[in-house]
């Protein structure tokens, strides 16, 4: 896995069965189960795209509260107040050989069950250029899209929407991660994923 990549997607909502039941019905493709995050008091379930996959994250509301933010920036009163209006494709993984960027964080040691990985998380918990830039992932030996069974959706286009399209192109640059995705300038950040399903086109955002 040297090679840069989109790893995972991030579906946020503000629990794991609205999370899901939303994408399924936009998808037609059940979910697999995914497990707990005790370092961040968050649980999740996946779907296959192939190399990549998307994970639908939420609180997990039998969990302790964690020692520092949660990740993905779902402590902030603007994420909750985005979920509050239903669920969101809130962020994207990558894989890549260059070395991250002040801006999203220390690469932090997570296991979750028989997967270990390293992330990037700043200490605050926030979203990396407000979710357009990505967090960074290595796998300590597979990534769960090799375990999960192939329900035919995959990923042809992200594009990240952002105010700034200038800084995120040069950060992308930096990472190697250009080629991957589209850059358009929004007022706001938001994250488009075009999808192949059995049943015809999908768009997430």
């Amino acid at each position: 896995m040297n090679a840069a990549a989109i790893d995972h997607l991030v579906i946020a909502a503000r629990t794991l069965e609205e999370g899901s039941r939303w994408l399924q019905d936009r998808l037609g493709a059940a979910l697999s189960p995914g497990g707990e995050h005790p370092q961040f008091g968050t649980h999740n379930r996946l779907l296959s795209l192939g190399e990549s996959y998307l994970e639908v994250l939420a609180i997990n509301p039998d969990a302790s509260k964690p020692c520092r933010p949660r990740w993905f920036g779902l402590d902030t009163p603007e994420v909750q107040d985005r979920l509050s209006r239903g669920p969101c494709l809130l962020h994207w993984v990558a894989r890549t050989p260059a070395a991250p960027l002040p801006a999203q964080g220390q690469r932090l040691s997570l296991s979750r069950g028989s997967y270990a990985w390293t992330l990037t998380v700043p200490d605050d918990g926030s979203l990396p250029l407000g979710g357009a830039l990505p967090s960074l992932i290595e796998w300590a030996v597979d990534s769960p899209a090799a375990a999960l069974p192939d329900v035919g959706v995959r990923l042809t286009s992200l594009t990240l929407l952002t105010p700034e399209p200038d800084k995120l192109e040069g950060a992308l640059a930096a990472l190697r991660l250009t080629d991957l995705v589209n850059v358009e300038p929004s007022s706001s950040v938001r994250l488009r994923a075009t999808l192949q399903t059995p049943s015809g086109e999908v768009r997430l955002e």
